[in-house]
């Protein structure tokens, strides 16, 4: 009996643990395919091909265009690309040719010119008989001041195209001054000489364009001034020099000697050379006389003509 439950016993402990191992591999077999489920869904990122850099080689030239670069970098920005201003035609009230004149000390007058659509350009100067040249500046501007020849004093600017513009001043001191211009075109090599009181060489007196005076001596009666007009680096210039005496309020009594001066250059001698003088005395009229000079051969370069008597002298007297 006791062999019988020792049987049983045995038999039970077999059959459990049989049943305890087939459990086990069971689990085993289950623990394993679920492991594999898992590796097979993880990839293994060290195992993935990289690509290949590319080999060492120059650049190709191969950069957009500056317009695209500059138009994608206000794309991103959320702004609307620049344009750029377009090129706009001159009409032709652009284009318009202004003179203004303003009355001065000294019985001058100032001129001022705006010509946009002249700019640099020679323009030509006219009042009461005087002409000059002269040039714009590069914005088609010009200011200039010119001894004015008569108390209603009309200014004519004019371009080689045949704009131009008008102004006018009064000048009501013009009537105390004695007023001489002498006016050539091209290089005459002429220049006006007024020898005040019996002045020469340098003294003060002497008055030229290298020693031309100022408005504060007139202006205390004690000698007059001398205005050079013109751009003389333009090619046939017309050129005038104007000498200004305060007749009506001078210190000193006496005379003013007034000659013309040529000096003898290869670009004048052995020809003909034509001028002008403008003559307005005190209470008087202007007074206009052709002058025709025949300058000597070129072997006398250098020298100097003096022509006396083509002017009549100023006779001052004492205020």
């Amino acid at each position: 009996m006791g062999r019988i439950k020792s049987y049983r016993l045995a038999i039970m402990t077999l059959s459990a643990a049989v049943i305890i191992g087939f459990a086990m591999q069971q689990l085993d077999a289950r623990g394993q395919r679920a492991g594999a489920m898992q590796i097979a869904q993880i990839e293994d990122t060290s195992s993935v091909r990289l690509p290949e850099l590319p080999a060492d080689r120059a650049a190709e030239a191969s950069l957009p265009a500056p317009q695209k670069i500059r138009t994608a970098a206000l794309s991103e920005a959320g702004t609307r690309p620049a344009v750029l201003p377009e090129e706009t035609e001159i009409t032709a009230s652009d284009c318009s040719v202004t003179m203004s004149a303003r009355s001065g000390a000294g019985a001058m007058v100032a001129l001022d010119i705006v010509a946009p659509c002249f700019a640099s350009e020679r323009v030509t100067i006219h009042h009461n008989g005087l002409m000059f040249t002269e040039v714009t500046q590069p914005d088609g501007t010009l200011r200039v001041e010119v001894p004015a020849l008569a108390e209603k004093a009309l200014f004519i600017a004019s371009f080689a195209t045949g704009a131009g513009a008008t102004a006018m001043a009064d000048v009501p001191a013009l009537p105390f001054y004695d007023r001489v211009a002498l006016q050539w075109r091209g290089e005459s090599g002429l220049a006006l000489h007024a020898n005040e009181f019996g002045a020469a060489g340098d003294e003060a007196g002497h008055v030229w364009a290298a020693a031309a005076g100022d408005l504060t001596r007139t202006a205390r009666g004690e000698g007059g001034f001398m205005t050079r007009l013109g751009d003389a680096a333009s090619p046939e210039a017309r050129m005038a020099e104007v000498y200004t005496f305060p007749a009506a309020a001078a210190k000193t009594a006496g005379a003013v000697a007034l000659t013309i001066e040529a000096e003898i250059t290869k670009a004048n001698c052995g020809r003909g050379i034509e001028a002008q003088t403008l003559e307005f005395r005190l209470g008087g009229s202007l007074r206009a006389r052709d002058l025709t000079l025949s300058m000597p051969d070129c072997s006398a370069t250098g020298d100097f003509l003096v022509l006396k008597n083509l002017l009549e002298d100023l006779k001052i007297a004492a205020n």
